[in-house]
């Protein structure tokens, strides 16, 4: 089944007016990994997926209620919201966004990030926030390239794609861990996808796991099956205590 648009008016500047899908706007604008309402008293509760349908961001308790449609996983690195770029590109024309690389899997950031300076000089910079980028890309987050569009004047209808719902059932939540963030892995590196890492995100040691873990073989606490087939693990990730050399 394709994905059917529910269009909506935003923009600024020069783009007043111009329309989008619901999905696109409400994707870029929603609050993802803060407590879910309807979920306040469960634990693990952060919203961390996105209903094509209902334009909303939902808790892995939600899932059950929108099983029939279209969900995209939301990922976080340092504070800030990432997609995988094989999911985004679906929806999507992802070309001129900087992507990058966290453990082997690209990812492209839905919004812009906050920064000291802006880029000055002949340096590449993003279209619309002046951050520093790599060459040939022209945006450093999707709603940088969709916020360029819009007040320019362009059509979004020209980067969107008819998308294939079966792509984004639910069964692609089958292990999904209900806080979202799966597992870090500390001796991983996120840099940008090219050899080129002069920027602030290329020297940082922390990163997220951008494949889907199975959560049977890394988690010894409990879990609750809502769906045949879906498990969403309620296990803490604690450590176990470090054991010392005894002394000579």
């Amino acid at each position: 089944m394709m994905g059917r648009y529910r269009w909506s008016s935003w923009g600024e500047g020069g783009g007043e007016g111009k329309v989008g899908p619901a999905w696109l706007e409400g994707l870029m604008r929603e609050t993802f990994f803060g407590g879910c309402g309807a979920h306040q008293n469960q634990r693990k509760n952060e919203k961390n997926v996105f209903c094509l349908h209902c334009c909303l961001s939902i808790c892995p308790h939600c899932l059950p209620f929108h099983r029939l449609h279209p969900l995209l996983q939301v990922r976080r690195y340092v504070y800030h919201d990432v997609v995988r770029l094989d999911d985004l590109e679906k929806l999507i024309d992802c070309s001129n966004i900087q992507p990058y690389t966290i453990n082997s899997a690209k990812v492209i950031f839905l919004n812009q990030r906050p920064q000291s300076r802006s880029c000055k000089g002949s340096a590449n910079a993003c279209f619309t926030c002046d951050r520093i980028l790599q060459e040939p890309f022209h945006f450093c987050s999707l709603s940088c390239k969709v916020n360029y569009m819009v007040y320019e004047g362009e059509s979004l209808s020209t980067i969107l794609h008819r998308f294939d719902e079966s792509d984004f059932a639910i069964s692609q939540f089958e292990g999904l861990r209900v806080d979202g963030s799966e597992v870090i892995d500390e001796d991983s590196h996120f840099a940008p996808t090219s050899s080129y890492s002069n920027t602030t995100e290329a020297t940082s040691n922390s990163v997220i796991s951008c494949e889907a873990n199975n959560t049977s073989k890394k988690n010894k606490g409990k879990a609750t099956r809502f769906l045949p087939g879906i498990v969403l693990s309620l296990g803490n990730r604690r450590k176990g205590a470090p054991h010392r050399a005894p002394l000579s």
